[in-house]
């Protein structure tokens, strides 16, 4: 098992490595596998990179993400700016239903909201927006009208694992019921349990996963 000491040094090469964030700015300290990351950055796309980075790095049990956004001058826009630049890019997005979605922006803070039928959808909307200008946060409260339920949901669930080259299939024990999934066992990094979250939602008829695999160093 990684010490404290171990996660903050590959933590900090991570953010080294990941060509979306500026490492100079971002503080990394660790606690019992815990992660937090502080200081300012300029986008919200940054502090996005910066959180899937360290999600990445084997042995991390979770991610604490302090990190404020402070845009620099020339990157402010009006709150009717950013709406119309986010209908756009919802627009142009070929995964997202856009007449499916709403949005509210609040000071550079936008909120998502709308019925869609599929988790990737969801998360489409989500991407669409996250590094346009002026965005500050996204609150994704978009729900799911999932399609009508099948029987084989866990085999399809299963098999998505087994073809993933990311997850350790045989750590993992999925349990459904009545469209629901859960997820148990041991998995190798925060980023390998996200993964598996991922593919459960991809299962049609899926509409809540839950989520209890634990991270091992």
């Amino acid at each position: 098992m990684k010490t404290d000491s171990q996660l903050k040094q590959d933590v900090t090469n991570e953010l080294k490595w990941e060509p979306s964030v500026n490492e100079t700015h971002i503080g990394v300290s660790v606690k019992n596998g815990i992660v937090t990351l502080s200081g300012h950055v300029p986008t919200y796309g940054e502090k996005y990179g910066a959180e899937k980075a360290a999600k990445r790095v084997a042995g991390v049990k979770a991610v604490a993400d302090e990190l404020d956004v402070k845009l620099a001058s020339s990157a402010t826009r009006t709150d009717e700016d950013i709406a119309a630049a986010c209908l756009a890019a919802l627009k142009a997005h070929s995964s997202v239903p856009d007449e499916k979605i709403k949005l509210v922006v609040n000071s550079g803070w936008i909120t998502l909201e709308g019925l869609v039928d599929w988790q990737y959808q969801k998360t489409a909307a989500e991407s669409a927006i996250r590094y346009l200008n002026g965005v500050l946060g996204i609150t994704n409260s978009i729900k799911l009208v999932p399609r009508a339920t099948i029987a084989d949901v866990k085999d399809k669930i299963e098999a998505a694992f087994k073809r993933s080259a990311r997850i350790d299939a045989a750590g993992i024990v999925v349990e459904v019921h009545d469209g629901k999934v859960t997820l148990r066992g041991k998995v190798h990094s925060l980023t390998e349990k996200t993964d598996a979250q991922y593919a459960a939602w991809s299962a049609p008829g899926v509409f809540v996963v839950e989520n209890d695999l634990v991270v091992t160093a």
